[in-house]
């Protein structure tokens, strides 16, 4: 997945500082020309839909919030709302100014979620990485096999290697990196292995070595407000459909960043939706959960949310401990202790190997109906202006 707009996609930097929508919580007039009462239903409709969508989405519980199958249903929920959308403005074809200008932003400001489609494709690409090296411990200490010495060192040996590149992706996530390798790297002795760290790096990224997430956010947000009261009547309402659509956009590529491992991940924004809009208050809902997920001092530091990261960690830390105060012969308790931890680890490589396939696929067809859209939606611009 190539980002085809370079020159759309370039961030903004002036307004750094600026959170990713700051918008007036000035009340908003919904005023619709009643002689249009198909059109005023479609924008109704698309409103609910919106915000049933995200209800369902926020009506989970703290296990659920931000793992694979919950990124699939965000994802599955903006697919959903984007081809809405299309529907919505291609049977309004009719429409100008000042919806035309409204739409056009919408698209131009889409464009900038393909670098980030990208770098979370490549973030699905280093999990399906660490889920390797999940799965040569588990072979190591498989059920058929006694618990030997070699055994255990193999598994030792997966695990440690699993650790480094957790907290590689670490320093990654958190900060600008200054070089990554094009290819996989071996790590050198035991020894040696905390000094090759900044040089290892485990996959090609498609986006620059100078792109940053959150400066990517920051622009996607720039120059983003409500609809004004004019706009609104003068398009029956769809200007409201256009925000909305926008909004839905902001917090789903927000969503993926504070969920999967990329560059300069910084969740810094705020989302100020205004109150009359019914589907705001379940994105701040999902919003501030996130917020309070990346506070929480186990996961200050981590490259990403996503629940299966955080699982990973947990099990391999857990697991590493108990090897390390294994001796040799290993007694019965000990030994149902270790298999124990090997449950947990399937548990997770598991869910990661069932889900990762699917949701790279997910985003993969993100970034192509964006791409799409865009050029169908300012086609039809086009030709209502011939």
């Amino acid at each position: 997945m190539r980002t085809d707009y370079q020159g759309s996609s370039s961030p903004n930097f002036t307004n750094f500082g600026r959170s990713i929508l700051s918008m007036k919580r000035d009340p908003v007039v919904h005023s619709i020309d009643p002689e249009t009462p198909n059109q005023s239903t479609e924008v109704d409709a698309f409103q609910r839909q919106v915000t049933q969508r995200f209800h369902d989405l926020s009506a989970v519980d703290s296990h659920e919030l931000l793992s694979v199958s919950w990124i699939s249903k965000l994802l599955d929920v903006f697919l959903c709302c984007q081809e809405e959308f299309k529907a919505i403005l291609f049977s309004n074809k009719s429409a100008k100014q000042p919806l035309d200008k409204l739409v056009s932003d919408y698209y131009e400001r889409s464009v900038k979620g393909l670098d980030v489609c990208n770098a979370i494709r490549d973030g699905i690409e280093q999990i399906r990485q660490w889920q390797k090296q999940l799965e040569i411990v588990l072979c190591a200490l498989d059920y058929k096999k006694s618990l030997g010495e070699g055994q255990i060192r193999r598994a030792k040996k997966g695990l440690m290697d699993l650790a480094i590149g957790m907290l590689d992706e670490k320093e990654t996530s958190t900060a600008n990196i200054a070089h990554r390798n094009r290819s996989f790297g071996r790590y050198q002795k035991d020894s040696q292995r905390v000094n090759s760290l900044k040089n290892f790096r485990s996959l090609s990224w498609s986006v620059s070595r100078s792109w940053s997430a959150s400066k990517q956010l920051q622009a996607i947000g720039n120059n983003f407000f409500p609809p004004k009261a004019n706009e609104i009547a003068a398009t029956n309402g769809l200007a409201l459909v256009v925000y909305t659509m926008s909004s839905v956009f902001l917090f789903v590529m927000w969503a993926l960043v504070a969920a999967i491992p990329c560059q300069d991940r910084g969740l810094q924004s705020h989302f100020n939706i205004p109150k009359t809009f019914v589907w705001g208050a379940p994105i701040l809902s999902l919003h501030e959960r996130v917020l309070d997920e990346a506070k929480k001092r186990e996961r200050r530091n981590s490259c990403g949310l996503l629940k299966e990261i955080y699982a990973i960690e947990k099990a391999a830390n857990f697991m590493n401990e108990l090897i390390d105060s294994i001796q040799f012969p290993i007694g019965e308790d000990k030994e149902e202790e270790v298999r124990k931890r090997v449950d947990e680890l399937r548990v997770v490589h598991g869910s990661l190997k069932i889900g990762l396939d699917p949701l790279e696929k997910q985003v993969r067809e993100v970034f192509h109906r964006i791409v799409k859209s865009r050029t169908e939606g300012l086609d039809l611009i086009a030709r209502g202006h011939e």
